[in-house]
């Protein structure tokens, strides 16, 4: 029995290696970082968008008023106005369309720059994304391969103990069952030293002497846990 526990503890062993593989954290560590990452992405397209459509209706309004102003100045160049009155406020929008261009013009200057601001944030973004994905593919190969490992040596370990447990009784293999389900894990100890391994207790002198005179294939379990018990060189009896 003790050979078939110890498959048992390696196979639990190998299972909760599994599942707190190094690589697999790792891999998904980056996933999660690298989701981050798009969402930034999506944020910083959307914020493009507007800005090009801010850019675009900076250039619109500028063009505007440089359109106005050069029809103006043309009226004046030409001489087309009549009256002194007239001239005087026609002079007088050509200025205040000259203000209102040169503020225009600032505002469309300072659109661009969050643009091309928002435009290198993407760049560096994408590139950031891209050493990324590398990392991410590298830490998933590195995940796979441990993970084909433990399976490999996991189906072997399965298959020896299908094996070994092929030549136990089948009531001796339902009460081990049993018992392992009860106490995490470990339905059979051995006994070194007068003590059981599985609960770690020493073992009564009048038990040990019953257990001393019992034939060796008869199934014994330990008085405080309850475990099958087996006897070995080291039991001390």
């Amino acid at each position: 029995m003790l050979s078939i526990q110890a498959l048992d503890t390696r196979l639990n062993q190998l299972a909760h290696r599994r599942k707190n593989l190094p690589e697999a954290a790792e891999a998904d560590r980056l996933s999660a970082e690298r989701g981050e990452l798009e969402k930034s992405l999506g944020e910083l397209e959307v914020r493009l968008s507007d800005l090009g459509r801010e850019q675009r209706k900076a250039e619109q309004d500028v063009e505007q008023v440089r359109a106005r102003k050069a029809r103006d100045e043309e009226r004046l160049r030409a001489g087309q106005v009549g009256s002194p009155k007239e001239l005087e406020s026609l002079q007088h929008e050509v200025e205040t369309l000259t203000r209102r261009q040169a503020e225009l013009e600032d505002v469309e200057l300072e659109v661009m720059e969050r643009y091309e601001q928002a435009a290198k944030e993407q760049e560096d973004l994408r590139a950031k994304a891209a050493e990324l994905d590398e990392r991410l593919q590298e830490a998933i190969r590195a995940r796979d391969a441990a993970y084909a490992e433990i399976d490999q040596e996991a189906e072997r370990v399965r298959a020896e103990r299908e094996s070994r447990a092929a030549g136990q009784p089948d009531d001796l293999m339902q009460l081990y069952e049993r018992l392992r389900a009860q106490h995490g894990g470990v339905g059979a100890a051995p006994l070194r030293q007068r003590r059981c391994e599985g609960c770690r207790m020493e073992l009564d002198q009048t038990f040990l002497n019953r257990l001393a005179a019992a034939p060796r294939d008869e199934v014994q379990r330990c008085e405080e846990c309850r475990r099958i018990l087996v006897r070995t060189a080291e039991s001390g009896l």
